[in-house]
């Protein structure tokens, strides 16, 4: 028998990527969806997220900007140490934090910093940047396979699932563990294409060769109204750089965090 799980990461306001991707998600038949934090960010109307959350008893871990709008602090926790990086991540915060309801605030301030799940044998960790720290950014080019199987036994967990990064990526540790970056919804990943992208995890619960690893892990492109995203964005005077990211599917702000790796693979 198998179980299918939904992982969506960084929703960033993006409404519409989140309803398009519950959508997909029941249409594979998933069994429960989770969110890994990051509520709030680059896209209008925060408000319009939180009803998909609770009208689909989405569980959802409590990311940087979470906890940040949800303490009405002064900035949004992202980690950035660039001043670019930081200018474009201020307006971001400011805009979500003036248009986040004071409910919605006190939900997101309630939100657990992790959530742990054991599926047969399978210990599950759910964060948001790394068990070790909210907005710790774990890229594919520098995150080494060893530093992931310490903190897999560290955890004690089977499979750890992060975000934060806004890329997706897997790696296969030792002993059928995993580490899984889920994505995010709330952008593109900065190659050129307008999709957005959340995990799918399948388990198959009854796997009578103990050798056999019992987790697939796949990562399920979504389509949505990008247009009417942007347009709305623009409604709502977002900066520029944010829209023009959500219509080309390039990134043009958060870039100086970014690895050279994973810096090259951009236009910018």
């Amino acid at each position: 028998m198998q179980t299918k799980f939904a992982f969506f990461g960084g929703i960033y306001n993006n409404y519409l990527a989140l309803g398009a991707a519950i959508n997909d998600a029941h249409s594979r038949g998933v069994t429960q969806m989770f969110c890994l934090g990051d509520l709030g960010a680059f896209g209008p109307y925060p408000d319009r997220v939180f009803p998909l959350l609770v009208e689909n008893n989405i569980q959802t871990v409590q990311g940087n900007y979470d906890h940040s709008i949800g303490n009405a602090l002064e900035d949004c926790q992202c980690g950035y140490t660039d001043p670019r990086d930081n200018h474009f991540a201020a307006l971001s915060y400011a805009y979500t934090l003036k248009n986040t309801s004071p409910e919605n605030r006190q939900w997101m301030k309630e939100l657990p910093s992790e959530i742990r799940l054991t599926w047969e044998d399978k210990s599950t960790l759910l964060c948001h940047g790394s068990p070790r720290k909210t907005n710790e950014f774990l890229w594919e080019s520098t995150t080494s396979t060893a530093f992931l199987e310490r903190l897999a036994q560290e955890q004690n967990a089977g499979i750890i699932l992060g975000t934060h990064t806004g890329l997706h990526w897997h790696r296969r540790l030792k002993n059928n563990r995993h580490f899984i970056n889920v994505g995010v919804l709330g952008r593109p990943e900065n190659d050129g294409t307008t999709n957005v992208w959340y995990t799918l995890l399948t388990l198959s619960l009854e796997q009578s060769d103990q050798e056999k690893d019992s987790v697939t892990v796949e990562f399920i492109p979504v389509e949505y109204d990008y247009e009417q995203l942007a347009r709305e964005m623009e409604l709502e005077n977002i900066p520029e750089e944010f829209i023009e990211t959500i219509r080309t599917g390039w990134w043009t702000t958060c870039l100086e965090v970014l690895p050279a790796k994973e810096r090259r693979a951009g236009k910018y």
